[in-house]
């Protein structure tokens, strides 16, 4: 009987991974070792960026709401804010906050004003 060879799943898991590897440069691009490695780093940095940026889209939104707070009271800081908020009990997660004070001003007014009067 022959002898079994395993060409066709090889041939299909390097064109795989060659094909991930689209767009790189030199030999990291077409030589299945160089690119096998490369693919993998790749995937270890997607992987950091993707919590990377929930932590960067975070401090965004804190900022642009602590922007807001100022504009609307002068003496008020964005963790006097949140204390406020949190003892007013009102909860309102950070993004939804940040666009608020972006598309209705108003209405972030009215937060601010919980907060403050939460605080007194």
């Amino acid at each position: 009987m022959p002898r079994s060879r395993n060409k066709v799943p090889a041939h299909a898991r390097h064109k795989k991974i060659i094909k991930a590897a689209k767009g790189f440069r030199a030999r990291r691009k077409n030589t299945f070792t160089n690119a096998h490695a490369a693919v993998w780093k790749a995937g270890e940095y997607a992987y950091v960026g993707r919590k990377v940026k929930k932590r960067k889209f975070r401090s965004l939104w804190i900022q642009r709401i602590n922007a807001a707070v100022r504009i609307h009271d002068d003496e008020l800081t964005y963790s006097r804010f949140i204390d406020g908020l949190t003892k007013a009990g009102v909860e309102v997660d950070r993004k939804v906050m940040s666009d608020l004070a972006i598309r209705e001003p108003e209405a972030f007014g009215v937060l601010v004003k919980q907060a403050k009067a939460a605080l007194a």
